[in-house]
């Protein structure tokens, strides 16, 4: 492989509320040397001021691949995680078929071999993700998949639940879990589910509303099963003060579980802590996802989960659709995408206007996540993968989406002014993206 000598780089740690100020030497894919002045050989990428994180991890992605690939699929998809700053990624299994036997995760797998980041597909908890049936935990595990999650539906059964939790914890993998009740999603007549946050602007625009307690209620169960079974849960994308409250307490506070072996980590995604339900009064589809946006109390209380650490991480939830689909605001399907505006929302809203240290980011935004995973990331050590991005922290861009690498332009932040910006994305030791 070729050598890198990054010079002149504001060096950000997930570890460290500082930054330093140096170089990076990296060879054969591997942070070789850290420090000032190194005299190294190799490609010389002079950062200018820039700042060194380590490459982005996001744990929660939809690229739509088996079966709906004229949404994304994995080459389009990496493409656009690695304009994102990502260097790594985890695939849910609601695919088309889904991804809940060893054939389509070996797809998956194979899929990805050519792609410029690390891949990891997640395999279904049931059987077509319908909630009636396991799946084979073990074959799915030795097939490849990183985790086991029914994304996109919950597990409703408690039995089905029960089990799922104690085969996951033979294997020592958490569950993903997609916490909403069903029967508290807003079903009014022939409009069908809810299709945004139960309230005020609900009511405003007529519409059905998702209520808070169909989130808080499963959060529950979920943190409840899993005491009781002393197994790894991971809550994904939480949006109520509820939920995070719920996590909050069974992390710090509550010593129910069997033993020690109880561990529930947590993720949001970057809207959940910088819009509010009032942007669907524009009644545009591309602000509906699932959970929906929430009020500013709630946006509070994910900020707050953040900043304490009752959520370890940010992920995305990547879930692109094609302009027709969402071009009805009550008929369309829920979901946006989020890869290549993460990083910006993140720095926007945490650093510039939230005070957290670059550390703190960058251990939301990357290790923090691949740890829950138990997946190789980039530390910012000396040993460390070689998976870094240069970003420019304080460079103010507008959205276009017309400009985005995914096959989708479904983003709530068009035509928003941010800052921070990627400006190049190395992956074990090679620059696969370079801001033209």
């Amino acid at each position: 492989m070729n050598s890198i000598l990054i010079r002149n780089a504001k060096i950000v740690s997930p570890f460290k509320d500082y930054i330093e100020n140096g170089d990076i030497f990296i060879k054969d894919g591997i942070i070789s040397a850290i420090g000032q002045g190194l005299k190294e050989d190799g490609e010389i990428i002079d950062a200018g001021g820039l700042h060194a994180f380590p490459g982005l991890v996001d744990i929660h992605v939809h690229f739509r691949d088996p079966g709906l690939t004229h949404k994304e699929d994995i080459v389009t998809g990496c493409e656009a995680a690695a304009a994102g700053g990502f260097t790594t990624v985890v695939c849910m299994a609601n695919t088309s078929p889904a991804a809940d036997n060893p054939e389509t995760i070996g797809y998956i797998i194979q899929q990805a071999k050519n792609v410029k980041i690390r891949l990891y597909p997640v395999a279904a908890v049931t059987r077509g993700l319908k909630g009636e049936e396991l799946t084979n935990f073990t074959a799915l595990k030795k097939a490849g998949a990183a985790a086991f999650s029914d994304d996109g539906f919950p597990v409703k059964s408690n039995n089905i639940m029960r089990e799922a939790l104690v085969q996951s914890n033979k294997l020592d993998v958490p569950l993903l879990l997609h916490c909403e009740d069903p029967d508290l999603t807003g079903k009014i007549g022939s409009i069908g589910n809810g299709i945004m946050n139960d309230g005020e602007i609900s009511e405003k625009l007529s519409v059905p509303g998702i209520k808070r307690a169909s989130e808080d209620i499963a959060t529950q169960r979920a943190v409840s099963f899993a005491q009781e079974s002393d197994a790894k849960i991971h809550i994904q994308h939480i949006s109520t003060a509820g939920a995070v409250e719920i996590v909050r307490r069974a992390k710090f506070q509550d010593k129910t579980a069997k033993s020690s072996g109880f561990q529930i980590t947590a993720e949001t995604a970057p809207h959940y802590f910088s819009l509010t339900e009032n942007e669907l009064l524009s009644k545009d589809a591309d602000f509906r996802m699932n959970p929906p946006l929430r009020t500013a109390g709630d946006v509070a209380a994910v900020l707050k989960g953040l900043e304490d650490g009752t959520i370890n991480c940010i992920a995305t939830d990547h879930a692109p659709h094609t302009p027709d689909e969402k071009s009805d605001f009550i008929s369309a399907p829920n979901g946006i995408i989020g890869l290549e505006t993460s990083f910006a929302v993140a720095i926007t809203e945490l650093y510039h206007k939230q005070k957290y240290s670059l550390g703190k980011i960058a251990g939301l935004l990357s290790y923090n996540g691949a740890n829950i995973l138990g997946l190789p990331c980039c530390n910012m050590q000396k040993g460390g993968i070689a998976d870094i991005i240069l970003a420019d922290i304080n460079r103010k861009w507008t959205v276009d989406p017309a400009r985005f690498y995914s096959k989708s332009s479904n983003s709530p932040y068009k035509g928003r002014e941010l800052t921070g910006q990627v400006v190049m994305t190395i992956c074990n030791g090679k620059v696969i993206y370079s801001r033209p």
